[in-house]
């Protein structure tokens, strides 16, 4: 476990854009005298500190990339999970995949739809 201190300095470095992080690398070559070249042990661990944490996305595009072979059952999944789809809506939306289902569905309402439309047959796409 790192110290306290360590910790302070790795939590106000996730918080730094990629161009201040840049800056303090340059600032502490400088003032410390420390050339690029480091110890192979010593790169992944900086790397690791300097990369940002990527964020879980919160809303995600729903596609259905093809209606598979069974349609009728993708129409019946398809209305159950847009239940404002008319029949006839639901038909051309999966006779005319590549179709967007939800431009921005919560990440368990897309994978909902995504289980109930395979489950049927069909291939669909998170995005």
């Amino acid at each position: 476990m790192a110290s306290k201190n360590v910790e302070k300095v790795l939590e106000v470095i996730g918080s730094m854009s990629m161009l201040e992080v840049a800056d303090l690398i340059s600032g502490i070559k400088e003032q410390y005298g420390v050339s690029d070249i480091m110890p192979m042990a010593a790169a992944p661990a900086a790397a690791a500190a300097a990369a940002p944490e990527q964020e879980e996305k919160s809303q995600y595009k729903v596609t259905l990339q093809d209606g598979g072979a069974e349609k009728v059952k993708v129409i019946k999944a398809l209305r159950q999970v847009v239940p404002t789809l008319t029949l006839t809506d639901a038909k051309k939306a999966v006779e005319g995949a590549p179709t967007v289902i939800a431009e921005a569905a919560s990440k368990e309402d897309a994978e909902k739809m995504k289980k109930a439309l395979e489950e049927a047959g069909a291939k669909v796409q998170l995005a």
